[in-house]
């Protein structure tokens, strides 16, 4: 009987969209680091674009709870649009702390770290693309969001490191170390995303 059911399939559609909002809100915090002009105005955008990703991630969950037939899990539906949910919100904490911190300017650490972010939010993006697919292959997605998210770790520790070696401010190594963080940690999401989007692959094969 459940297979004269058509399942629902616009929840790939919806994250589609999640996931090039979530990029769109990544590349404005790299164009941010790099061309740190108008912080306010810059974080004011993203904040909008973490607006928008709220209202997306609220149409995949209205949704889920309407719709009887799923086509992959409804766990992995609700874990998936939280991942990504996440990302931005760590996306828009990170650009709110340079504006709240009132950050003179970025360091080359902080650059380094909104480019990593901003190419695992790609490759996630990549996954996202082609979820739904028959027999897709989502490994080349996982490797690579997994390559990124060990070299945010590394530039992250080694930017903390040299914080507490040369930083004599004490609130100055607090506002860092948390801004360093947050980047780090939202990589670590990038990363629940692709290992999600793979389970899903495996559940599908």
């Amino acid at each position: 009987m459940f297979g004269l059911i058509p399942r629902e399939v616009a929840f790939f559609d919806l994250f589609r969209k999640a996931a090039h909002n979530m990029i769109e809100g990544s590349r404005l915090l790299k164009d941010m680091m790099e061309q740190f002009r108008d912080p306010v105005a810059q974080a004011r955008r993203i904040k909008d674009i973490e607006h928008i990703g709220d209202g997306i991630t609220h149409d995949i969950v209205r949704k889920l709870n309407q719709t009887f037939i799923t086509p992959i899990d409804r766990e992995d539906i609700h874990d998936l649009a939280s991942a990504m949910d996440d990302i931005l919100d760590l996306v828009e904490a990170v650009a709110d702390r340079f504006v709240v911190f009132k950050v003179a300017r970025p360091t080359e650490a902080a650059i380094k770290l909104a480019n990593i972010l901003h190419q695992s939010a790609v490759a996630v993006g990549t996954g996202i693309d082609r979820l739904g697919q028959p027999h897709v292959d989502l490994s080349e997605c996982n490797v690579k969001v997994n390559s990124l998210e060990n070299e945010a770790d590394r530039v992250m520790r080694d930017a903390i490191s040299k914080l507490f070696e040369e930083e004599k401010d004490p609130i100055a190594v607090i506002k860092w170390k948390e801004i360093y963080e947050n980047f780090e940690e939202g990589t670590d999401r990038c990363e629940d995303v692709a290992n999600i989007l793979e389970r899903i692959a495996l559940k599908h094969i």
